[in-house]
């Protein structure tokens, strides 16, 4: 058996991760179209994001609110390769700005940049809203901008 440096389990489960969510849609879509296929990933996306913020909530030892959901959500975010900032505002609620998306950068890669923005638009406003309502159910979600759309970064905001 080969002996794998803990960065290469964790790089072989991101890119296992990422090109099963990938492939599964693909052949959704060759099966029964684009349209189809987004509107299941779409209800995969209201399940999925449940079971990644319980875990993370888990650990953390925060009570349920808005620390506890930039603890858990920019934590994900970094393991999945997102590059951001955080800005919290005084009137609690935060704003968080993406300057890379892998998620986008995969669809450029695999020659599908034209459909990124229609897929984003409609999974990270379920994906995102989804893990706010985990902290609580009166944080709101709104996606200010988005790089699939053309933007320079996507500017997620989350106030009650």
């Amino acid at each position: 058996m080969m002996e794998l440096s803990q960065k290469q389990m964790t790089e072989f489960f991101h890119r296992s991760y990422t090109a099963v969510d990938g492939l599964w849609f693909m052949k959704v879509e060759e099966k029964y179209g684009f349209d189809v296929a987004l509107d299941i990933d779409n209800e995969v996306w209201k399940v999925f994001p449940k079971m990644q913020a319980r875990f993370l909530k888990s650990m953390v030892k925060l009570p349920d609110g808005l620390d506890a959901f930039l603890e858990c959500f920019t934590t994900k975010l970094a393991l999945e390769g997102f590059e951001f900032e955080v800005e919290k505002s005084s009137d609690n609620g935060s704003r968080i700005n993406i300057s890379r998306c892998p998620w986008h950068d995969f669809l450029v890669k695999s020659g599908r940049e034209a459909l990124s923005g229609k897929i984003g638009a409609r999974i990270c406003s379920t994906e995102y809203s989804t893990w706010a309502a985990e902290f609580d159910e009166r944080m709101r979600f709104v996606s200010k901008s988005r790089i699939c759309e053309g933007a320079e970064r996507c500017v997620l905001e989350f106030s009650h």
